[in-house]
C-alpha cells in the first residue's frame, strides 16, 4: 500500500512538471539569475581602440567647431587689417612722392647753383681786367690820334726818315699793345669798317646828325671815337656822326 501511494505521488508530480511551460521553468529556475549574471559578465568590455576612436571623433568635431568660430572671428579682423595696410601704403606712397619732389627740387637748385657759380666764375675771369682796360683806353686813343695826325705824304719813302721811323715805331707800339690786350679779350671796332655802315644803338653812340647826299638815313659817315669790347661786352661805345636827310 505504501508503494502504491508513493508511485501515485510521483506520477502526480511528473504530470505537473509536464504541464508548466518551458520558459517559465527556465526563468523561475534558481539558476536563471546566475546564468543572467554570468551572461552579463561574459559580455566583452569595450576595447581601448573603440574608446580612442570615440575620443578622436569627439575631438575632431570640437576642432571643426572651433575652426569655424575662429574663421568667423578672423574674417572681420582680416578685413580691418587689410584696410589698415591700405592706409599705410597710401601714406607711404605720399611720402615717396613728397621725397621725390624734394629730391628733384634739390637737384634742380644744385644745378642752377652750379651754372650760376660757373657763370660768375667765368665773368670774374673774363672781366677781371675791365677796370684796367677802361683806364688804358685813353692812352690807346692818344696813340691813335698821333698816328692819324701824320700826313700820308710825310710817311712816304721820300719823306723825312726820322719822322718815318717815329711813325713806324708808334704803329708798332700800338700793334703790340692791341695784340696783348686782345689776348685778354679786349678788341677795338670802327663803325666805318662795318658792313653797310649802319648805325647800331647797341654799339654806337650818335653824337650828331647831318645831311649827306648819296647816303641813306641811319648810316654812319664819321667816327669821332672808336669803340671797345671786352669779351663781346661793350665797355665803351663808339661816338659817331649819323646821316639824317629828312
Amino acid at each position: 500500500m505504501f508503494r502504491r501511494q508513493l508511485l501515485q505521488s510521483s506520477r502526480a508530480v511528473t504530470q505537473r512538471i509536464t504541464q508548466i511551460p518551458r520558459t517559465q521553468q527556465i526563468t523561475s529556475s534558481p539558476f536563471s539569475s546566475l546564468s543572467s549574471r554570468s551572461a552579463r559578465i561574459a559580455q566583452p568590455a569595450p576595447s581601448s581602440q573603440t574608446w580612442s576612436r570615440r575620443w578622436q571623433s569627439t575631438e575632431a568635431a570640437k576642432s571643426e567647431e572651433s575652426k569655424d568660430s575662429s574663421d568667423t572671428q578672423a574674417a572681420p579682423q582680416s578685413s580691418d587689417e587689410v584696410a589698415a595696410l591700405k592706409q599705410e601704403i597710401e601714406k607711404k606712397n605720399k611720402e615717396v612722392i613728397d621725397m621725390k619732389d624734394k629730391y628733384l627740387r634739390s637737384v634742380a637748385e644744385y644745378r642752377n647753383l652750379q651754372d650760376r657759380t660757373q657763370r660768375d666764375s667765368a665773368n670774374a675771369r673774363n672781366f677781371a681786367i675791365q677796370k684796367f682796360a677802361t683806364d688804358i683806353l685813353d692812352s690807346i686813343d692818344n696813340l691813335d690820334r698821333a698816328l692819324g695826325s701824320v700826313p700820308e705824304a710825310a710817311v712816304s719813302s721820300d719823306g723825312n726818315p726820322d719822322l718815318l721811323n717815329l711813325y713806324n715805331g708808334l704803329r708798332m707800339t700800338e700793334k703790340i699793345l692791341m695784340q696783348t690786350l686782345e689776348k685778354h679779350g679786349l678788341s677795338k671796332y670802327d663803325p666805318l669798317e662795318r658792313e653797310g655802315k649802319k648805325f647800331d644803338p647797341n654799339l654806337d653812340e650818335a653824337t650828331f646828325f647831318a645831311k649827306q647826299e648819296g647816303r641813306n638815313d641811319g648810316e654812319v659817315f664819321y667816327t669821332q671815337q672808336k669803340g671797345y669790347t671786352l669779351n663781346k661786352r661793350v665797355i665803351r661805345a663808339s661816338k659817331v656822326g649819323v646821316v639824317k636827310n629828312s
